[in-house]
């Protein structure tokens, strides 16, 4: 499609709520006006919609290659774009492990042939593998992703020198996963010694404690500042780590910047007597009280961006009894539709969804040209009628494990279109499987 025209949005954008036309032609956003009287060869009438800029989701796990019976980057490209979500960064714990170059050039051969949304995979750090890290191009790459406790894939770095040569050396942003394992180690045999393997899923968050997180976290900000490492921590779990981030600075100065994920603004332990394993993640999701803390620090400024962490497990393996069962969810069809119950709920407000979800993700990771509605940028976009309730079940779920942990709620918005890089990705409950997404390139 080379010229699409949006007529009557509520576009949401820069802080602003501006009822607007836009004009689309190859890909891009050609002009934005209150009116605009054009020609083009697809017209979508917006009236009582609002329109956002595509979501940016900057820690996905589509488990391509080696875990395809769970999720590949075709199923999970669908269910990003039929939730608003346009470009996704995946993380190096497949199978294998993205260690080299040439493996995470595979997996930029898979997107190109198979992604619906625009994508970046980061390059995957391990105790003795620096050569083939330091030749990450920063370019084309978004980042350097280091497991500085272990989670699904083994990647664990817990080398002091290999750490302190990654955070001295690395080319470009290092992402991490902060838990400190020997703390969960010792949690989990203390116990294993009490209950055996009557181990439950309400001990999570006691195992995977918050005294592991802030131990994690703390050092990794430590190592930034020591070595002026361009450090960004993922999915901060409790409230306490909060305060290890500025908020006094603009985001374009920050050295270290933090993410807050869709589960951990919205579940707590309360929930794992009905949602059980399957709010099973690492970070475990804790109290209310860092719930709360968490979406605190999203607002004042402590916590840049919000993602989702998606990470799909067969419906088989999260049945399983806790200490066999694995961590993760999928989460990216769903994201915005959350958040926009958030803003219904009067926690957030739209413009600060925009900006945690789109515009300080791009300007966080450096993106060329997206995460803003802007004339010249491509036209990453959704369409979203916010009265219009929609609910969750096995029929409509798009993601190849089949499961959600929002299953049977009753969302206060429905996504009505999806545009990426200008193509029509997701409209009216179909996916349309033309076009492909772009790879994502960064100024830097």
């Amino acid at each position: 499609m080379s010229t699409i025209l949006i007529k009557n949005a509520q576009v949401v954008n820069e802080g602003e709520i501006k009822a607007q036309d836009l004009l689309i032609k190859d890909g891009r956003i050609d002009k934005i006006a209150s009116t605009i009287d054009a020609h083009a060869e697809k017209v979508i009438n917006a009236d009582g919609l609002h329109l956002f800029p595509g979501l940016i989701d900057d820690q996905v796990h589509f488990r391509e290659p080696g875990l395809t019976y769970k999720a590949n980057i075709f199923t999970e490209s669908r269910a990003a774009v039929a939730g608003g979500t346009t470009s996704f960064m995946e993380m190096p714990n497949t199978v294998p492990n993205t260690l080299t170059q040439k493996l995470l050039q595979d997996k930029y051969d898979i997107g190109q042939d198979s992604s619906l949304a625009n994508y970046s995979f980061f390059m995957g750090a391990a105790n003795d593998n620096l050569d083939e890290v330091l030749k990450t191009n920063p370019r084309d790459v978004c980042g350097i992703k280091i497991f500085m406790g272990s989670s699904t894939g083994n990647m664990l770095v817990d080398n002091e020198q290999s750490l302190e040569a990654i955070f001295s050396q690395a080319p470009t942003l290092i992402a991490t996963h902060c838990e400190d394992e020997a703390t969960i180690q010792a949690n989990l045999a203390a116990y294993k010694e009490k209950y055996g393997e009557h181990v439950t899923i309400e001990m999570h968050p006691l195992i995977r404690s918050a005294e592991a997180c802030y131990l994690s976290s703390s050092k990794a900000v430590e190592l930034a500042k020591k070595n002026n490492t361009r450090l960004h921590i993922l999915h901060i779990s409790t409230a306490r780590e909060t305060a290890l981030f500025e908020n006094t600075i603009p985001l374009e100065q920050k050295r270290i910047t933090a993410e807050a994920c869709i589960h951990h603004l919205w579940f707590s332990d309360a929930d794992y007597k009905t949602k059980g394993n399957f709010i099973k993640w690492n970070p475990a999701v804790k109290t209310a009280t860092d719930r709360d803390g968490i979406l605190k620090a999203v607002l004042d400024g402590h916590i840049d961006v919000i993602a989702t962490d998606h990470a799909p497990h067969t419906f088989e393996e999260k049945s399983q009894p806790y200490l066999q069962a694995p961590s993760g969810g999928p989460l990216v069809q769903h994201a915005l539709q959350a958040l926009l119950d958030l803003v219904k709920q009067g926690k957030m407000t739209l413009e600060q969804l925009v900006q945690k979800t789109a515009h300080n993700t791009a300007t966080l990771f450096q993106i060329e040209q997206r995460g803003y509605i802007r004339e010249g940028y491509w036209a990453d976009l959704v369409l979203v009628d916010l009265n219009k309730p929609y609910t969750v079940n096995k029929t409509n779920i798009l993601s190849k494990c089949g499961w959600s942990p929002f299953e049977e709620y009753t969302f206060s918005s429905t996504i009505e279109h999806t545009l990426v890089s200008g193509n029509i990705a997701y409209s009216n409950g179909q996916i349309i499987e033309v076009g492909s997404g772009h790879r994502l390139l960064f100024n830097r």
